[in-house]
């Protein structure tokens, strides 16, 4: 004879794992147990015990499902997180390695905060640099790019053109020396590297070619030497041919953008001249056209997609110059604005890095 040592009454529970069974066993002989109403029961040969005056059995099994569909719930959220943060392990600040193209892999904007600009500004910003360039014609400021975590940064070749030593800082304040690695004067881009820098934030570069006018971007820079600035607009139009100047040799003087005075990069569009002279070595190239605020200093940073991938290099702004008012001031961004599409500089990147293009 076998002994239920269950209480009278009682059922199974989370903390009891062992499910419900009868207190008989099915062996074809005769076994007495404790039926749930507290009485002694005589079982028959080969048959089956009566049933419970309840049926725990249907109430244990209907509270099961929502347990397991709870805890499979919560395993999913977890192994998601999991994944999202390897991720991100992954593409912050790693080795830089490039793919076919020329890609660069990088921080993206995490699921959670896919389509805002706070989301693309928190996973960009560290990637996104100021640019000090010192020459005999003064100092100018621009921005730039860190693709590899070793301090590879791409920047316009008219904010370090001329440059005699360029000082870079991070978002987090810390400053650097950089060389010019390769520049390309034909394509206003320019590749330069930090000294003994390494684990650097890295941006990912997108694919200028799945742009859409009425596509939202965010533009991160320093103008004004206004460090990690932030604006956002939308594409306002594709393949726009800017004229700029392939130096700072420009019969104005402007060719860099000086910080403090008022000076812009100039450049030509439909027959005209924007922001002063743009001498008589100038370069042309398709442009993405944005609405989104660029200041002198926006030069050389990231117009970037809402899956925070960069999908170009900021290069040009329209603003009323000094020229027209006479002020010697200049007004600031109206909203017309122009970056060198991601594609350009992905199919550069190799040319750049051999210093081919200097």
């Amino acid at each position: 004879m076998t002994e239920n040592l269950r209480p009278s009454g009682a059922h199974s529970t989370d903390q009891d794992p062992t499910p419900y069974a009868s207190p008989y066993a099915y062996d074809g002989t005769a076994h007495t147990g404790t039926a749930y109403d507290g009485t002694a029961h005589a079982g028959t040969a080969g048959g089956y015990p009566p049933p419970p005056p309840y049926a725990p059995t249907s109430r244990r099994r209907a509270k099961r499902p929502v347990a397991l569909l709870a805890a499979v719930a919560l395993a999913a959220g977890v192994i998601g997180g999991g994944t999202a943060t390897l991720v991100g392990q992954l593409n912050d600040g790693g080795s830089g390695a490039t793919g076919s193209g020329g890609a660069v892999n990088g921080t993206t904007v995490s699921q959670s905060s896919k389509g805002t600009v706070s989301g693309v500004a928190e996973a960009v910003s560290p990637a996104i640099v100021e640019i000090g360039a010192a020459s005999s014609a003064g100092r100018s400021t621009g921005s730039g790019v860190v693709i590899t975590g070793d301090g590879e940064i791409v920047t316009n070749n008219h904010v370090i053109s001329g440059a005699q030593q360029i000082q870079v800082t991070l978002s987090s304040g810390k400053t650097y020396t950089a060389d010019v690695v390769g520049t390309d004067p034909d394509k206003d881009l320019a590749l330069i590297k930090l000294r003994n820098a390494s684990g650097l934030k890295t941006a990912a570069l997108g694919d200028s070619s799945q742009v859409k006018v009425g596509d939202q971007v965010v533009a991160i820079g320093s103008p004004e030497g206004l460090t990690g600035t932030v604006t956002s607009g939308i594409v306002s139009a594709l393949d726009r041919d800017v004229t700029v100047a392939k130096d700072d040799s420009g019969s104005s003087g402007q060719g860099q953008e000086r910080q403090g005075g008022g000076q812009q990069w100039p450049f030509e569009f439909g027959g005209q001249q924007f922001n002063g002279d743009t001498g008589e070595e100038t370069t042309t190239y398709k442009a993405l056209q944005t609405d989104a605020s660029l200041n002198p200093g926006n030069s050389g940073g990231a117009l970037i997609n809402m899956d925070g991938e960069i999908i170009g290099i900021n290069s040009a702004m329209y603003a009323p110059s000094s020229s027209a008012s006479g002020s010697g001031s200049a007004a600031g961004s109206v909203g017309l604005g122009f970056a060198i599409p991601v594609n350009t500089l992905k199919a550069d990147l190799d040319t750049l890095r051999a210093g081919d293009g200097s």
